[in-house]
């Protein structure tokens, strides 16, 4: 683990090397800073508490590997998220003050705001915990409340649409036009200044044999040899 010193316009350039702290645990999988600490989750059940001067100063024991951590403003209450999809919460002691579990996969991460905790889980959950005063109280004395479970509306299929704006007017747009070729429609530039005998990408639901279209502009591909149609498309009349 690094702590690292960061520069600002008043500090001076004589300043000391970065300092780096060995935990003798296991891995730092996740980290939370208030303004006199850090917080360490580790693999090996642990949220450590470290001084930003180097001193560990408290051990929040888990019974899993720690996923996630945070605090509450300055340290009120510590929360820490296990590998078992539990989540737990400690006073500033140290003390262990609920494991409760989450029900909807482990808590990769953990963000505290405004009295809220929210968790993004292993199974793709955004969840939000009541972790205000009243509600870590309640939750030590067993009293939960009821889980509200929201789903994103399903989003219809959007079907391809034919229907185009008619125009007789192209005026600074690329004109390109729809031919035959072996048997297959293709779209060619039929405005001066362009490879008339490089393909267009086009939409093939509107593609119509001799129908002449105006578009925005269009891209020459990176490897060359064809063109992508950019900005909108009018049928020209």
């Amino acid at each position: 683990m690094t702590g690292l010193f960061i520069l600002t316009p008043r500090t001076p350039w004589s300043f000391p090397p970065l300092r780096r702290i060995v935990l003798h645990t296991g891995s730092v999988l996740f980290g939370w800073q208030e303004t006199a600490s850090v917080y360490a989750g580790t693999s090996t059940h642990e949220v450590r508490m470290i001084a930003k001067d180097g001193r560990s100063e408290r051990v929040y024991q888990c019974d899993a590997a720690v996923f996630s951590c945070a605090t509450s403003p300055d340290g009120r209450y510590v929360f820490a998220g296990d590998n078992h999809s539990s989540v737990y919460c400690f006073d500033s002691t140290g003390r262990r003050l609920w494991k409760l579990a989450t029900g909807c996969g482990s808590a990769f991460s953990m963000q505290y705001h405004a009295d809220r905790l929210y968790l993004v889980t292993t199974n793709g959950t955004l969840a939000c915990l009541d972790v205000s005063e009243s509600g870590v109280r309640d939750a030590e004395q067993g009293v939960l409340p009821q889980t509200l479970s929201v789903k994103a509306p399903e989003i219809a299929a959007v079907t391809p649409s034919a229907t185009l704006e008619v125009t007789a007017d192209p005026g600074t747009g690329v004109v390109v036009e729809c031919v035959r070729e072996g048997g297959k429609l293709r779209v060619h530039i039929a405005s001066p200044g362009y490879q008339s005998s490089w393909n267009v990408q086009f939409p093939k639901e509107i593609r119509e044999f001799g129908a002449r279209n105006v578009v925005d502009g269009v891209n020459e591909s990176a490897r060359g040899g064809f063109y992508r149609v950019r900005g909108d498309i009018r049928r020209l009349n």
